[in-house]
């Protein structure tokens, strides 16, 4: 929690300000009950009118510069806390966008949205409450401990043994709760990953009929997160009944032992009125600093789980930021001897993997389902870093390019394809943020989508919804492919991109693609052979192996994977 404190830097004014004026009310309201006892021992005893009168003006004058103290504390509290919020949330933002697949792939998705969002907006919350009650509730307390031993030491002992137990309660409670928060927050997680995995898998659930397990599945994980809540719910609820004990306890003593010393005439009916107030300041403070305790207990919980992953430094990190040149006549691509493990993974994805490709080749991948094809392109633009072996681009090692370089030589089309709410214009210029209407229609024209843009009437101000939920997939996949093809990359991954396409449109898009990128590197990964089979050469992977390499011909003679693959789709005069 203390490394996330660097956020409040830019607001150290606000910072300061805000317990600073908390003070001066809470000084303002220590003069109350002085103000009042004055009244009893002065005004009321002898009917003094105009005295009572002028401490009432006075105990107003105090009020409304106390309510004046309060909501300018409010303001720099505010304004700090947001201002903590919005820069932690902008930079752990930023961090997570800096982790590679593989960090995000072992941290979860959902529980990444949950510290962004819910313990992002905790962790602000106790910022807010910190800085208005973390001296003030302090204050009073020992300031009503002080103020009492100057009107009678001898009440003032309730005091000085009150406040310790109280305080052993409240930090003992606290100490309790916040490993307890940590769980709750994780239990958060479970919640937010079922109902994520139910809005974007609503088809699939409807289409078996599986609402009722769904609905039974969230039930548990809610209802998991609720007896966890509930748990450390009434242990926090334990604060608030024990000070209320212990302080009214402790009115009882003081008002027997101030009976006895009004007799005595040791103190005043008015002293014993302030020494009251004092302690129903200290009970009303204990009760604002036992809500303080609470949600700090909560905001270090989830502080923590920020900080954890503040603290996931990115497996992928740039050796150099200046743009290099590739090596003259070198090849586009080349793997050599290269292997390639997910992390925890108890065999390797990809092994000993060796093939070179020139500049303007098209390159077919395929192999059965697991065999590390999505893998292998993955690895062009760096998204994973190899095991060993290793990776070239131009003739230079991935690991050499400053990130944005290499992917900006990158175009990639992934299998299953993302489109962001907006116009059509505006996803298409994802690729080229200068594209012209021009370069887009004819990337459009390119990927077989420039017919059914052009039926629609806003054209390119079509608008996109979340996840392109108004086309369908073969619209989507074909939007995608164009986003591509504005970039003009150097190299084009199509990852498997076609699929949701008939025959007819996948062979139209791949001949357009082949007569109107003559430079272009071109990696198509497909599980059809009819899409691969005629690329200038063809990569078969099998459970991560290099089974062969070649062309269509050559492998049907060579490759048993290929020739089983390509019999089990296509006919023999297919095939030939």
């Amino acid at each position: 929690m203390k490394k996330l404190l660097k956020y409040l830097k830019d607001y150290k004014i606000e910072s300061v300000m805000g317990p600073l004026f908390k003070l001066l009310e809470a000084c303002f309201e220590l003069l109350v009950p002085l103000v009042m006892a004055k009244v009893i021992d002065v005004g009321i005893k002898s009917l003094d009118m105009p005295f009572i009168f002028k401490m009432g003006g006075l105990l107003v004058l105090l009020g409304i510069i106390g309510l004046v103290c309060s909501i300018t504390a409010q303001y720099f509290a505010a304004k700090a806390a947001a201002g903590f919020g919005t820069a932690l949330r902008n930079d752990l933002f930023a961090h997570i966008n800096r982790l590679s697949y593989q960090e995000i792939d072992s941290i979860g998705t959902a529980t990444l949205i949950t510290r962004i969002t819910s313990d992002a907006n905790q962790v602000q919350a106790g910022v807010n409450l910190f800085l208005r009650l973390f001296l003030r509730s302090p204050f009073v307390v020992c300031g009503a401990m002080i103020m009492a031993f100057t009107i009678n030491a001898r009440a003032a002992v309730i005091f000085a043994v009150l406040i310790p137990l109280l305080s052993l309660v409240v930090f003992g409670i606290m100490l309790l709760s916040i490993p307890l928060y940590k769980r709750v927050q994780k239990q958060l997680d479970q919640v937010l990953l079922a109902v994520r995995e139910n809005l974007e898998g609503v088809r699939v659930i409807r289409a078996f009929a599986r609402q009722d397990d769904e609905i039974r599945r969230f039930d548990e994980e809610n209802g998991l997160f609720v007896r966890f809540q509930v748990f450390v719910g009434k242990i926090s609820a334990l604060m608030n009944p024990l000070t209320y004990v212990m302080i009214n306890l402790g009115i009882i003593v003081l008002i027997n032992t101030g009976a006895g010393q009004v007799q005595k005439g040791v103190i005043t009916q008015g002293e014993v009125i302030a020494l009251v107030n004092y302690m129903s300041q200290i009970l009303v403070e204990l009760i604002k600093l036992a809500n303080l305790i609470i949600t700090i207990s909560k905001s270090l919980a989830c502080g923590g789980r920020i900080s954890a992953v503040f603290e996931q430094e990115p497996g992928i990190v740039e050796t150099v930021h200046k743009a290099v040149e590739e090596e003259a006549d070198a090849l586009k691509v080349e793997f050599d001897h290269m292997t390639f493990a997910y992390e925890g993974a108890k065999a390797e994805a990809l092994s000993d993997i060796s093939i070179k490709v020139m500049k303007g080749e098209t390159i077919g991948i395929i192999g059965g389902t697991g065999s590390g094809k999505t893998t292998l392109v993955n690895l062009i633009p760096r998204f994973y870093d190899v095991k060993s072996g290793s990776l070239k681009v131009g003739g230079i090692d991935v690991k050499q390019y400053p990130l944005g370089q290499l992917r900006e030589m990158v175009g990639i089309v992934p299998q299953k394809a993302v489109l962001f709410k907006g116009t059509l214009r505006e996803n298409m210029k994802w690729g080229k943020k200068t594209a012209t209407d021009e370069e887009i229609y004819q990337a459009l024209a390119i990927a077989q989508a420039k017919d059914f843009v052009e039926e629609k009437d806003q054209g390119l101000d079509l608008l996109i919804q979340a996840g392109g939920k108004n086309l369908s997939g073969g619209q989507k996949q074909r939007l995608a492919i164009a986003r591509a093809l504005v970039k003009e990359p150097e190299i084009l991954i199509m990852d498997d991109s076609a699929s949701a396409l008939d025959f007819a449109t996948d062979a139209k898009l791949r001949k357009a693609i082949k007569e109107n990128t003559k430079d272009m590197t071109v990696f198509l990964v497909s599980q059809r052979a009819s899409t691969i089979k005629n690329a200038d050469r063809i990569l078969v992977l099998d459970d991560g192996q290099l089974a062969g390499w070649g062309t269509h011909k050559e492998l049907l003679a060579s490759c048993d994977v290929y020739r089983e693959i390509c019999l089990s789709q296509l006919s023999e005069e297919e095939v030939q």
